[in-house]
């Protein structure tokens, strides 16, 4: 055998899986890249429920303020939620996933909850509120899109689990390591009636 072919030979045994290793590290490095973006893109959707739920809250209060101006209190937490939500939806989504941003998103949109209840409880004492075409449009608004953030945060969530599953998996944590591909965080309420949209029917 002459010393070229030994040459070819040696440097075969050594590059083939070199590259090999190589291609598969490539393809694990796009993978992540994917379920990265997947996950956020999936987020957008939660984005504009969320927007469109805030967006909704101003208007149910004007509905409701000629009927109900004695719960000043009641308009003033409502608002002041809406503001902490509103922040927090910013925060989260510049950074989806982000743990700190999604809590934060996950607690404001929990303490929302709880002034949206408490307002609709009011509402639905009030005769001429349970009447006002107005505020039933608006009920039925708010209850579709309380059902469209669960949807589309059930989507996230799955998205970020197959996300943090690849990313965690070996050796694919090397290279979410080296190239600073960190946890995500799921959106998650931490109540079992916050899990469900509000009831806010006037029947």
């Amino acid at each position: 055998m002459s010393t070229v072919l030994i040459i070819i030979v040696v440097l075969a045994v050594v590059l083939i899986p070199v590259v090999l290793v190589g291609l598969y590290a490539v393809s694990q490095y796009n993978k992540l890249v994917k379920l990265d973006q997947r996950y956020q893109s999936l987020y957008s959707d939660i984005d504009v429920q969320l927007q469109r739920r805030h967006d909704l809250i101003p208007q149910l209060v004007s509905t409701a303020k000629g009927a109900l101006q004695h719960e000043e209190k009641i308009f003033q937490a409502l608002a002041d939620a809406r503001n902490q939500a509103e922040k927090a939806r910013k925060d989260a989504k510049a950074n989806p996933g982000d743990p700190e941003a999604m809590q934060n998103l996950a607690a404001a949109e929990q303490m929302l909850d709880k002034q949206i209840g408490g307002f609709m409880i009011q509402v639905e004492d009030n005769p001429e509120l349970k009447a006002n075409e107005n505020m039933l449009k608006l009920q039925e608004q708010l209850q579709t899109t309380e059902n469209k953030v669960s949807f589309a945060r059930q989507a996230y969530n799955d998205g970020v689990r197959a996300y943090n599953t690849a990313r965690e998996s070996f050796p694919t944590v090397i290279i979410a390591n080296l190239f600073d591909y960190g946890e995500a965080e799921y959106f998650e309420v931490d109540t079992a009636e916050v899990r469900e949209a509000p009831e806010v029917s006037f029947d």
